[in-house]
């Protein structure tokens, strides 16, 4: 009976105390929210949307929308459509540009090869997409963050990133900036800006949106963070995510979608209804948002300005689509020619290729010499062939190594761990290849 009386007692003073809350919150709750149902000039005035009132009832469909257009520079000839939109880029830049897609072309064309002969265990190609890399990265600044997904080499070849580099990361050597814990083309540098890649799917997203909130919180901000996804990312979770915290938080982020037309197999039809992912950006989420041809260098350079400019301005973010068409395999673990034709491949790998169009601008500039490309290309499969002999004699990272660079100091579970695994290495040398690892 104590029991009951107690519990009593403890409900009574559990609603007083409710009761002296709602008190105080009434009197502290924002006097000029009032909201209402009542029609202001045909407006509503819920807290959850503002809209205008209507008196016949009406389903919206998607046809209703007009698709969101495709902003375009470059023709597939290279002649620009309107010259007030022509970048007015010098042919120095130009001719970086032309030369940066032809050194990542010809590195992934050997770099898969090498995969196709046992030298490395896994590849991916940037076919087709070089323009979407290299027209963005040319309009960032070096402050600015990168967050990539797997298929944005070019953008590190804009910023200087080596060959040796991006070969020791596939060999995962000693001089692996990574020091072989990832897969290859999980390429990552802090001296460039450009955060390492992760393999699951778009949980760089709402990393990327963090880390533009965090800089956003910066007295005198002059950085923004640009973060790339293809198409398939944008159905999982963390995609919504991003966008919405992106959005209710305002954040300095440009979420930038390479809408290649397939995730591996899934082409985009099947991958979603609606307007692509820039469809998703003003009415889904309310945010601005700029859809280009993502084979055109150009509009994907004034793209990229544009939205840099918004979101360092307004401290708000840019869904930002590049469209284009993913002319190899998804990676060295598919065959593409199983869902879908070779002729539909070989249109975008010749007069659609982002490659051929930026070449055939320069053809009507008078900037273009075929000499200089042949030995150029030459030069660069050069370079890649003779680091390749020499990044597969490196030595592999020192095994201890996977046990460090997560946590500053090492917590006793990996202690353990590494204790374990050394005193079965001593007991089965004969049984691992220790003299390929650096000791």
């Amino acid at each position: 009976m104590s029991f009951l009386r107690k519990s009593v007692k403890l409900l009574h003073a559990a609603g007083r105390r409710q009761q002296n809350l709602k008190a105080v919150v009434g009197s502290t709750l924002p006097q000029q929210r009032n909201y209402s149902s009542e029609s202001s000039n045909d407006y509503a005035n819920f807290p959850g949307a503002k809209a205008p009132f209507v008196s016949k009832l009406k389903l919206n469909m998607p046809e209703d929308y007009a698709p969101i257009p495709i902003y375009r520079v470059m023709d597939q000839d290279g002649f620009i459509a309107d010259d007030t939109q022509d970048p007015q880029l010098g042919r120095d830049v130009v001719e970086k540009m032309f030369r940066d897609m032809l050194l990542l072309n010809t590195m992934d064309k050997i770099l898969y090869e090498s995969q196709r002969q046992g030298r490395i265990s896994f590849y991916m190609t940037n076919f087709g997409e070089e323009a979407s890399h290299i027209g963005s990265a040319a309009a960032l600044e070096m402050r600015d963050l990168i967050y990539g997904q797997y298929r944005e080499a070019g953008v590190l070849v804009w910023r200087g990133f080596r060959i040796d580099q991006f070969i020791d990361q596939c060999y995962g050597n000693v001089d692996d900036l990574g020091r072989g814990k990832q897969m290859p083309v999980h390429y990552g540098s802090k001296e460039l800006n450009f955060v390492t890649i992760s393999s699951p799917l778009s949980t760089q997203m709402p990393q990327a949106v963090g880390a533009a909130y965090a800089m956003k919180m910066r007295p005198n901000n002059d950085a923004c963070v640009v973060c790339y996804f293809g198409e398939g990312a944008a159905s999982e979770g963390d995609a919504h995510a991003a966008f919405n915290f992106a959005a209710t938080l305002s954040c300095p982020v440009i979420l930038f979608c390479r809408n290649n037309g397939f995730a591996i197999s899934t082409p985009s039809y099947e991958q979603y209804r609606g307007d692509g992912i820039a469809g998703r950006g003003p009415m889904g989420y309310g945010i601005a948002t700029i859809r280009v041809d993502g084979t055109d260098v150009f509009a994907v350079y004034n793209a990229m300005k544009v939205a840099r400019e918004y979101v360092l301005r307004e401290n708000k973010p840019v869904v930002f689509e590049a469209l284009a068409y993913r002319v190899g395999h998804h990676s060295t673990s598919d065959d593409s020619t199983a869902y879908r034709s070779a002729d539909e491949i070989e249109v975008w790998n010749s007069v659609e290729h982002p490659i051929s169009k930026l070449k055939r601008y320069m053809v009507h500039k008078g900037w273009f010499d075929e000499a200089e490309e042949t030995a150029y290309i030459k030069e660069v499969r050069t370079k890649v062939l003779k680091q390749i002999a020499v990044s597969e004699k490196k030595l592999k990272p020192n095994w201890k190594e996977m046990f460090e660079g997560v946590y500053a100091e090492m917590p006793q579970h990996l202690v353990e761990q590494q204790r374990e695994l050394q005193q079965h290495i001593e007991a089965h040398k004969d049984s691992y290849p220790l003299k390929d690892f650096k000791q």
